[in-house]
């Protein structure tokens, strides 16, 4: 299965970067870096409240219903006419279910790794989450996925599987983070650390970030 960072750099992944900076008005290299870092985040944040019961079949249930993936099929019609208040509103309530309080946190510290700040990154991730819960859904659907084990092994595929303990870590890392600045020294130690390694978030970050 490929994994999300491999779907940002494919054709739908230019397409939605593409749109969400039209649809946001933020330079389009700097929304990149912000669904680089926020698209594995919310995965992995996802996989942690898939690890109940109960957050699994909510997620199962968003899933096969208003986020199957039909939104991928229009996103020309999406971007199109500029992104809707209902799309927005959409992806801030799914943001903050699964973010919960540690929103602010996660925005800020992207932010201050994307140079821009939290009200830009609130922006695109309103665009972005929707569209994300759709590749979601759409991935369920083909691969029949009808369990807690189902989906948070979708999860983990989608973010690359035997991830090494730096990425998992950095993403527990921004999860956590208070938004108080002391996390990103943290964070962009671990992105140096594990731009070694031949691929994967951590060497992905490197990249971007000229590391």
């Amino acid at each position: 299965m490929a994994g999300i960072l491999d779907l940002l750099n494919s054709d739908l992944g230019k397409t939605i970067i593409s749109g969400v900076s039209g649809s946001t008005g933020t330079d389009q290299s700097k929304t990149s870096s912000v669904l680089t870092m926020a698209l594995p985040v919310l995965m992995k944040a996802m996989e942690r409240n898939a690890s109940t019961p109960e957050g699994a079949q909510g997620l199962m249930g968003a899933l096969s219903g208003k986020h199957n993936g039909s939104i991928l099929d229009n996103l020309g019609g999406l971007f199109g006419g500029g992104v809707d208040d209902e799309v927005k509103n959409d992806g801030s309530k799914i943001l903050s279910h699964v973010l919960g309080n540690k929103q602010q946190g996660v925005e800020q510290v992207i932010g201050q790794k994307a140079g821009l700040d939290s009200s830009s990154v609130a922006n695109i991730l309103q665009v972005a989450a929707p569209i994300l819960m759709g590749v979601l859904g759409k991935q369920a659907s083909q691969n029949n996925v009808n369990s807690q084990s189902g989906i948070t092994g979708l999860l983990g595929g989608l973010l690359g599987g035997n991830d090494t303990a730096n990425e998992q870590s950095f993403l527990e890392k921004i999860l956590d983070a208070d938004g108080d600045g002391s996390v990103i020294d943290d964070v962009a130690g671990m992105v140096l650390g594990g731009s070694k390694s031949s691929g994967g978030i951590g060497g992905l970050l490197g990249g971007i970030f000229g590391k």
